[in-house]
C-alpha cells in the first residue's frame, strides 16, 4: 500500500460472490463497479491491459506486487477508452518515474471512471480465484458492509448475458492509419505488394491493427455485426476476425459471419475471433475455470515443435473433440480423443479431425500450463487461428509471425504456417 497516500485516501471493499470480501483504500474513480474478478500474471504492460477492450465487463486483479510505477502514456492506448470493469492491485504507485509518463495510473483510472482498489491481499485472493474459478464480484467506495455488498453480489447479472462486443466494437468502418512497427515479424525493408483486408471488430487492439499493417496489409475495419455480403462486396482478399470480450456464445453474429466467409476470402481468428471461427465450424466452447490472462502462457506449436510464450486474455476455449472424429492417417494413428491434449505435444503429433461442413481441421497449438488447444488450421479451405494475442502488446513477441503467415495465406503459400519464428527477427 501507498503509505503516503493512505492516510488520505478513501475506503473501498472488495466482495466476491463466495462470500469473501477485502478492505482497502480507493486508487481510481470514486463509486462502485460490478463485473467477474480475474486475475492477470503479467509483471508489465498494465497500461495495454487495461485498455485491451477484451477486459470488458471483467475486473483485474494483478498478480504483481506494484503497479504503475512508469505512469501511462497516450501512445500505449490499447482503445480510445478504458473498458475494463475494474482494478484490484496489492501497492499502486502514485507517483511514477519515467520520461515516457503522461499520468499516472490512478488519474487514468480516475478521468476514465473506472473503480479500483488498493491494498489488497493480492496473492490470497488469486488463490481464492484459482480455487473457486471466476466469479462475480464488485468494488464500492459507497457499500462498505461486507454482507450487504456480497447480497448484491449475488444479485448482480453473469457476465454471459451481456453482449459487450457491441459496447466496445466501432460504430462505422474506418480505414487504419498505421505504421510499421518494430515488433512486426520479418518486416522487409523491400517494398512488398499489399492486400486488402477487412477487420471485423469484436473489440480489437491497436497491437493487433498496427502489426497486420506491418505485414504489408491494408486494414479497413468494419463493425462486429457487419454481415458478410457487405463484407464481400467490399472485395477483400482476407478478412481478420479479431479478439473481443465476453462468451462467444452470447453473441452469434460474427460466428454466421464467419461460417459464410469460409472458402470464399482467406480468414485469420485471434482470440474471440478463434472463438468465433470455432463456433462456425461446429464446435463447442467451454468456459475455463479461470482463464488465461497474462503475458507468460507457454504454448507448444506442433508444426513445428518450438514453444512460443504468449500473451493471453480469454475466459473461454475450443472444445478440440467437439469438431469430429480423428482422422487416424493423419493423426499419429490416433482415434481416440484426449481430454489434455499435451498427450499430442509429448508425441510431438498434429492431430486432424473431420467436420461435418468444412472438412478437414489440425490442432497446431497447445497450452502446456493446462493442456487446452491454442490454435487451429483449415486443411481443405483457406483459414487458421489461435486463442492467444501475437502483437505482444503487452508481453513478449515469440507469435508475432503469425501476421506473416497471414499474408502468405492470401498469397495462396499452402506451408503459409511452416515459419522459423527467428527468421528475419528484428528485436
Amino acid at each position: 500500500m501507498n503509505q503516503l497516500l493512505a492516510p488520505t485516501a478513501r475506503r473501498a471493499l472488495l466482495a466476491l460472490e463466495d462470500g469473501t470480501t477485502f478492505e482497502g483504500l480507493s486508487a481510481g474513480a470514486e463509486g462502485e463497479t460490478f463485473g467477474e474478478i480475474v486475475f492477470n500474471t503479467s509483471l508489465t504492460g498494465y497500461q495495454e491491459v487495461v485498455s485491451d477492450p477484451s477486459y470488458a465487463g471483467q475486473v483485474v486483479t494483478f498478480t504483481y506486487p506494484q503497479i504503475g510505477n512508469y505512469g501511462t502514456c497516450a501512445a500505449d492506448m490499447q482503445s480510445d477508452r478504458l473498458s475494463l470493469a475494474g482494478v484490484v492491485v496489492r501497492d499502486m504507485c502514485h507517483e511514477p518515474s519515467n520520461w515516457r509518463s503522461e499520468r499516472s495510473l490512478p488519474e487514468l483510472l480516475r478521468e476514465s471512471g473506472v473503480v479500483a482498489i488498493e491494498g489488497v491481499n493480492t496473492r490470497a485472493l488469486t488463490l481464492r480465484v484459482r480455487d473457486g474459478g471466476t466469479m462475480r464480484c464488485a468494488i464500492s467506495t459507497v457499500d462498505l458492509d461486507p454482507e450487504s455488498l456480497v447480497a448484491r453480489v449475488r444479485e448482480s447479472a453473469p457476465i454471459s448475458e451481456r453482449n459487450w462486443v457491441a459496447d466496445v466494437s466501432c460504430k462505422e468502418a474506418y480505414e487504419v492509419a498505421g505504421s510499421t512497427e518494430p515488433t512486426a515479424f520479418a518486416a522487409s525493408d523491400e517494398p512488398r505488394a499489399t492486400h486488402k483486408v477487412v477487420a471485423l471488430d469484436c473489440g480489437e487492439k491497436r497491437g493487433i491493427l498496427q502489426n497486420l499493417v506491418a505485414a504489408g496489409l491494408d486494414v479497413t475495419v468494419v463493425p462486429w455485426d457487419t454481415p458478410a455480403e457487405e463484407i464481400l462486396a467490399m472485395g477483400p482478399e482476407g478478412v481478420f476476425l479479431s479478439n473481443g470480450p465476453g462468451d462467444p456464445r452470447s453473441v452469434p453474429e460474427p460466428s454466421a459471419c464467419a461460417a459464410e466467409l469460409i472458402g470464399k476470402v482467406p480468414l485469420f481468428g485471434i482470440c474471440l475471433g478463434h472463438q468465433m471461427l470455432s463456433l462456425a465450424l461446429g464446435a463447442s466452447i467451454e468456459k475455463l475455470p479461470y482463464g488465461h490472462h497474462g503475458g507468460n502462457q507457454p504454448v507448444m506449436n506442433l508444426l513445428s515443435g518450438m514453444v512460443e510464450i504468449t500473451a493471453q486474455n480469454h475466459n473461454y476455449g475450443l472444445d478440440f473433440a467437439s469438431l469430429g472424429a480423428l482422422v487416424p492417417e493423419l493423426s499419429g494413428g490416433e482415434s481416440e480423443h484426449h481430454d489434455d491434449l499435451r498427450w499430442w505435444c509429448e508425441r510431438h503429433v498434429a492431430p486432424v479431425v473431420e467436420t461435418e461442413r468444412f472438412g478437414r481441421v489440425r490442432l497446431t497449438h497447445v497450452n502446456l500450463n493446462d493442456g487446452t488447444p491454442e490454435g487451429i488450421q483449415l486443411l481443405d479451405e483457406r483459414a487458421f487461428s489461435v486463442q492467444y494475442h501475437p502483437e505482444a502488446s503487452p508481453g513478449p513477441h515469440d507469435a508475432t509471425y503469425l501476421f506473416e503467415a497471414f499474408r502468405r495465406l492470401i498469397e495462396g503459400d499452402a506451408d503459409y504456417l511452416a515459419i522459423d519464428v527467428r527468421e528475419g527477427r528484428r528485436f
